[in-house]
């Protein structure tokens, strides 16, 4: 794969840019860059993994589109197999592509912004109470979840810890917040969705067992009773490669195999 891409880059006398600590075993063909320097130097970043890959892509550059090469199992967010970088390479170069956004989220505490792009969640200590939290919608009380966790997602992120807890897979077009519960012990145990414009905050409440945040499944640090959050969407925080070969209800349905459902015919007598 790296010979593909410097191979490629050669040939048009264009330079490849790594990491400092991840080009060793690139023979000297990629340049060696800090990671503050890898999106001011780049026009393009090559995601060679899965979704957790393209995180952290995002994460180093949130406005240079990111080409997603999936290794191993189906991703969402990877745009093409191995075999398919060559051609992919060509197809951007011959400008035969479009750039998908994709939101992300910010949560503020006390003055310290953390950036995600999947999700933001609130997670029960282990041997500890239920993690108590009170949503706040447009600075007013709305509703109290009693849960293992409450996850703030993106659209983005419909399809990861969201999903898990059982909340809805949403269309990546779409732009807004999804508010679920991760095994409600609560009367109301239903998931939200907000627009991209609505004021979101959640209030850890005293009642509350010992709290971890997490942002795209890292650890941020324990959050205290009394705290609150403030949330707020980011649009278009983030860049996709896509290339027209698939859409995302295509690589939904291969992840989970939505193949051979149910038709009326089955019910037939």
């Amino acid at each position: 794969m790296i010979e593909t891409i410097t191979s490629w880059a050669q040939a048009r006398h264009t330079d490849v840019l790594g990491l400092g600590e991840e080009v060793a075993r690139a023979n000297g063909l990629v340049k060696p860059v800090a990671e503050d320097e890898l999106a001011e130097r780049s026009d393009l970043l090559v995601s060679l993994g899965g979704d957790g890959t393209m995180l952290r892509a995002f994460r180093l550059g949130s406005q240079v589109p990111v080409l997603g090469v999936n290794l191993g199992r189906l991703g969402f967010l990877a745009e093409v197999d191995v075999p398919e970088l060559d051609s992919a390479l060509n197809a951007i170069d011959s400008h035969r592509f479009t750039v998908e956004k994709r939101s992300g989220l910010c949560a503020t505490i006390a003055g310290q912004d953390t950036v995600a792009f999947n999700d933001i969640a609130l997670v029960r200590v282990p041997g500890h109470g239920m993690t108590e939290v009170l949503l706040h919608v447009e600075g007013h009380p709305f509703v109290e979840y009693a849960a293992d966790a409450v996850v703030v997602a993106t659209p983005t992120g419909s399809t990861a810890y969201n999903f898990a807890a059982g909340g809805p897979i949403v269309s990546p077009r779409a732009e807004g917040l999804l508010v679920t519960p991760a095994a409600p012990h609560s009367a109301f145990n239903r998931a939200l969705f907000l627009s991209s414009g609505e004021k979101l905050a959640l209030e850890v409440m005293p009642g509350s067992g010992e709290v971890a945040m997490e942002a795209d499944g890292r650890l941020i640090g324990q959050v205290q009773p009394g705290t609150m959050i403030d949330i707020m969407a980011l649009p278009g925080a983030a860049r996709v490669v896509r290339l027209g070969r698939t859409t995302f209800y295509q690589r939904t349905q291969r992840k989970f195999r939505l193949i051979g459902s149910a038709t009326s015919d089955d019910f037939n007598c």
